[in-house]
């Protein structure tokens, strides 16, 4: 057991420097994500323009669930994991995993925590420049103690459930020469179904409904939801079991989808 964990912190060791190397890019990343939360503001507070709530929310509360998707987006999203994990199986790198003894699940999960400890930790440089300029318009919930300890466990399977996603679409290079129509396919979906468009609670009650029983709803909405007062703890309790059953049917899948892969794989190269 030791050594297992041994040979994967190995592999986070890697990819913390790994990423690193490229740690300007992802400041600079995090820079200009201020720029769409200045476009946020700005169409939010047209969006508000002569009212005070819209879906039961006031504008500030609104703002403070963008500021808290912003973050959360650096500290959970798969940037670019499906890709790596496809040039992986394409150019016959992971060739040498089917000889040693490591789960090449476990080294591209350690990778993922690698790069988003690296990448949470940079979005926070320039969310303190722009503080001076929202934290006035930041309206956070005041019982943070539940909050805090559902909201934790929220985003870890937050980011679990990224990583699967993001995991099956790059096994899929196993069928397919080009996953990208997929992963721009998911990424749309995302968008509207994760609450990074607009937050979910404004979908009609029929729809919001169908989806907080699809994976999207937990991607970036249910922690955000938790953390910024949108839901209270009876729906977020349940939202954890559905949650963890989403991570454990994405590994499933993932199980599935690299066993029958491998045995298309022709191991050349590598």
């Amino acid at each position: 057991m030791f050594a297992a964990l041994t040979k994967y912190r190995h592999a986070f060791l890697v990819g913390l420097q790994s990423n690193l190397v490229y740690r300007w890019n992802f400041a600079v990343r995090g820079l200009f994500s201020l720029f769409h939360l200045t476009a946020v503001f700005v169409l939010w507070s047209a969006a508000f323009q002569g009212r005070e709530l819209v879906g039961g929310h006031t504008l500030d509360q609104t703002l403070t669930y963008f500021v808290a998707l912003l973050v959360l987006q650096f500290f959970i999203s798969a940037f670019n994991e499906d890709y790596q994990i496809s040039e992986d199986i394409r150019n016959g790198l992971i060739n040498q995993f089917l000889l040693k003894p490591i789960s090449y699940y476990g080294y591209r999960l350690s990778i993922f925590a690698a790069a988003r400890l690296v990448t949470g930790a940079l979005v926070l440089v320039p969310l303190a420049v722009a503080l001076p300029f929202i934290g006035a318009h930041l309206a956070l919930p005041t019982d943070w103690g539940w909050r805090l300890a559902l909201g934790v466990p929220a985003m870890l399977l937050s980011a679990l459930i990224q990583f699967g996603i993001a995991y099956c679409f790059g096994l899929l290079t196993f069928w397919f020469l080009e996953i990208q129509g997929f992963v721009i396919l998911s990424m749309a979906v995302e968008a509207v179904l994760g609450g990074q468009m607009f937050p979910l609670d404004l979908l009609p009650a029929g729809v919001m409904a169908v989806a907080r029983f699809l994976p999207f709803y937990y991607q970036m909405y249910f922690p955000a939801a938790i953390f910024t007062g949108r839901i209270g703890e009876a729906d977020a309790l349940s939202g954890l079991g559905l949650e963890l059953a989403w991570v454990l049917v994405l590994f499933a899948v993932n199980r599935v989808l690299w066993s029958r892969g491998l045995r298309r794989h022709t191991a050349v190269g590598g």
